[in-house]
């Protein structure tokens, strides 16, 4: 698997995946580089909204969701409108991966910021150089035909 190919790429684990973090896990691909590789798990929802964090109750009723078992005390996001926040990185086909967080949380405020336009993950998925390559070797993970955009999917 060539590093290049695998940003955007959302991969799902398999069978032989023995790692009980990730069951049937997909997994969308925002890093992917000689220093390893990082992910978020796209369909475990919290169940607790950003406004219902101590210093967000001002904030809309965003979902958010576990990116995975890394860091699981910073939020991470992946939007849709860099014409409102700036410094993301583009991903593919329109999906950029985290950026200025207080324009978010300004856009937010004034609802040019929405749901359909933002996810937001505690925690993510993160593999040492050459880890996912040995892991997709062995069989632990497939890459899949999903488009980028199911970052967006309603869970």
């Amino acid at each position: 698997m060539e590093n290049a190919s695998s940003l955007g790429k959302i991969i799902i684990s398999t069978p032989d995946n023995n790692d009980p973090n990730f069951v049937q896990t997909p997994i969308l691909l925002v890093e992917h580089n000689d220093r390893g590789a990082v992910g978020f798990v796209l369909h475990f929802p919290l169940k607790r909204n950003l406004n219902e964090l101590s210093e967000f109750t001002h904030y809309p009723p965003i979902p958010i969701y576990i990116g995975g078992p890394v860091d699981q005390e910073h939020l991470f996001f992946l939007h849709r409108r860099p014409d409102l926040i700036d410094d993301g990185t583009h991903i593919m086909d329109g999906i950029y991966y985290a950026g200025n967080f207080q324009q978010v949380l300004m856009h937010l405020q004034d609802q040019t910021l929405t749901e359909k336009d933002i996810r937001l993950f505690i925690g993510y998925a993160g593999w040492d150089p050459q880890q996912l390559e040995e892991e997709m070797k062995e069989g632990s993970w497939i890459v899949s035909e999903h488009p980028v955009a199911y970052a967006f999917h309603q869970i």
